[in-house]
């Protein structure tokens, strides 16, 4: 039986309650630093011959040569044209949804003109070339190759150089199906700490790119972490997370299974449940003992949730709305009577569910937006990947030669205030002095 911690917002120590359960820090892994940093700078210098040797060491997979770990456009469209037609229309028709979600998101270039005729503006342009890490072997993530690529299609990126791993030469129909569906550019079956390195740093074989993105291993986000400032990353993202604010109307097996689906990621995953009725967080501990028997990730989901899950009984959804918003979740589920009235009391939170029919599920497959999203409270201060994280914007400014004596006035005035006499003398020259 899991016994679920329960917290009262009317307890005394309620906040330190909360606070102990949210400010959760994996114990930090030296060895794991140690090791990834050790892995980065051998593939720096070493480049190819670093990777083939990781390859053999870490996947169990030997190459003679560099031009072996490509995965072939061949092999890529095979993958997807003997795909069984269930699981190929499945992909197309979510790919689609995702393509026309973040059509919408397209960023413009924009400028106006001044009275002087002054030109100021601002021009986007897109990423030359990301690197997209996709988790392999038996594990089947094509829903990470279609959100990680799919925004920087859309955004114009010229080339998408993807890794993923074949421990023992396992490739995986699916991912492989969804690189070659989307159009990846090329595809290499590398994984680990070497694969960040060699996208971040360049090979001979793997081209250097711009930015990095998608999950991986704790070791692959100790590496994204380490090549910050070489590279561009998305996120070095934390385990998941659900929260679910439910009523007594809601059904307590819907909400049990939605708390397994984030428990059963791994046992660092948290899955909360804030409810103002007392007997329906009892029924839904009822609904979850009965239900985790069925579950083939059983001993996953009971970790996490006897370790990290909460239910948490409020006075009111207005008070389950605060506790959300000090939580910030990467998935809020609103399963309530009206939802549209209770986000607008939402803040924080990376992807919002709104309804009893709306599961966080069909978030990670094919809604459309995004399911890359941020973990560990920072949806505070982030959004979710999407187009705008593969474009960047340069701000235009030129000037008439009215707008430079104008400018030059008020640049002079207060670059000698800074003490930056050049500067001063700069804009000074283009002053129009008659």
């Amino acid at each position: 039986m899991i016994q679920i911690k329960k917290l009262n917002t009317q307890d005394q120590n309620f906040k330190d309650q909360l606070r102990q359960l949210i400010f959760f820090e994996a114990e930090e892994n030296t060895q794991i630093e140690k090791t990834v940093a050790e892995i980065l700078s051998d593939v720096k210098k070493r480049g190819d011959q670093a990777v083939i040797e990781y390859t053999k060491k870490f996947d169990h997979v030997e190459f003679s040569q560099m031009e072996e770990i490509e995965i072939s456009k061949e092999e890529l469209n095979l993958a997807l044209e003997t795909l069984p037609k269930p699981s190929r229309q499945a992909l197309e028709e979510a790919a689609k949804r995702v393509f026309d979600y973040h059509k919408k998101q397209l960023m413009s270039s924009w400028s106006y003109t001044e009275e002087d005729k002054t030109l100021l503006g601002q021009k986007v342009t897109s990423l030359d070339r990301v690197g997209l890490y996709v988790p392999g072997g038996k594990a089947a993530y094509p829903s990470s190759v279609l959100m990680n690529a799919i925004p920087a299609k859309v955004a114009g990126v010229e080339e998408i150089i993807m890794v993923v791993p074949s421990p023992y030469g396992e490739r995986n129909q699916l991912v492989l199906a969804a690189a070659a569906l989307v159009k990846v550019d090329r595809v290499f079956a590398i994984g680990g700490a070497q694969a960040i390195a060699a996208l971040a740093y360049g090979t001979k074989t793997i081209p250097q790119v711009d930015k990095i993105v998608g999950p991986g291993n704790a070791y692959v986000a100790e590496a994204k972490r380490r090549v910050f400032g070489v590279v561009g990353i998305d996120m070095v993202a934390g385990p998941s997370e659900i929260l679910i604010i439910a009523d007594e109307k809601s059904n307590p097996d819907w909400i049990a299974m939605d708390l397994f689906s984030q428990a059963e990621h791994d046992e660092l995953a948290q899955s909360i449940l804030i409810s103002p009725s007392e007997k329906f967080l009892n029924q839904v501990q009822e609904s979850i003992n009965k239900l985790i028997n069925d579950m083939p990730r059983k001993k996953i989901i009971e970790t996490s949730l006897m370790n990290r899950g909460a239910m948490i009984k409020v006075e009111t959804l207005e008070e389950a709305a605060e506790i959300s918003n000090f939580i910030s979740p990467e998935h809020l589920e609103l399963s309530v009577d009206d939802p549209d009235e209770l986000v607008k009391s939402i803040k924080h939170a990376g992807a919002i569910f709104l309804g009893r029919n709306t599961c966080e599920a069909v978030g990670d497959y094919c809604a459309g937006p995004n399911h890359v999203l941020p973990t560990s409270r920072t949806a505070r201060f982030s959004s979710p990947l999407g187009v705008y994280d593969f474009q960047k914007r340069s701000s235009l400014i030129k000037l008439s030669n009215q707008g430079a004596s104008k400018l030059g006035k008020i640049a002079s005035v207060l670059a000698h205030g800074e003490g930056l006499q050049a500067h001063a003398k700069s804009a000074e020259y283009r002053i129009d002095n008659e």
